[in-house]
């Protein structure tokens, strides 16, 4: 009998056809250190309308440079593995729970310059299942 790393990849997670939304955040960053509560807030809001992970750029460059993250904190919707909203700065719980509703988030869906290329860092599941 073989044993198997059952851990997601970050591709497989964001691929889910429920919204996924990642925050991209490092460890030095001050404004990062306010959304640890935020998103547990936020997924108290959704259940599990919503999938929550956090993704330290950091530890996972190659991540990072595929979705164009600049600067930290930056939140991505994404839902069929494609990214459909995003901002960077703090949010509110309150904010963040409009963006997750049956129909397209506000503004309609964002699109990217292009394929975005698979990535295979890994991400930390935040705020609980």
């Amino acid at each position: 009998m073989s044993t198997t790393d059952q851990t997601p990849t970050f591709q497989q997670i964001i691929s889910s056809d429920k919204p996924v939304l990642v925050d991209f955040f490092a460890e030095w960053c001050g404004p990062c250190k306010m959304m640890p509560p935020i998103l547990k807030e936020f997924k108290g809001m959704v259940g599990d309308r919503a999938t929550v992970i956090k993704v330290d750029v950091d530890r996972n460059p190659d991540a990072a440079q595929a979705y164009g993250v600049r600067g930290v904190p930056t939140l991505i919707v994404f839902k069929n593995g494609q990214p459909v909203w995003r901002r960077s700065g703090v949010m509110s719980a309150a904010q963040l729970r409009v963006l997750i509703r049956p129909s397209s988030p506000p503004g309609g869906p964002r699109r990217t310059r292009g394929p975005v290329p698979p990535v295979r860092a890994l991400a930390t599941a935040a705020g609980g299942a």
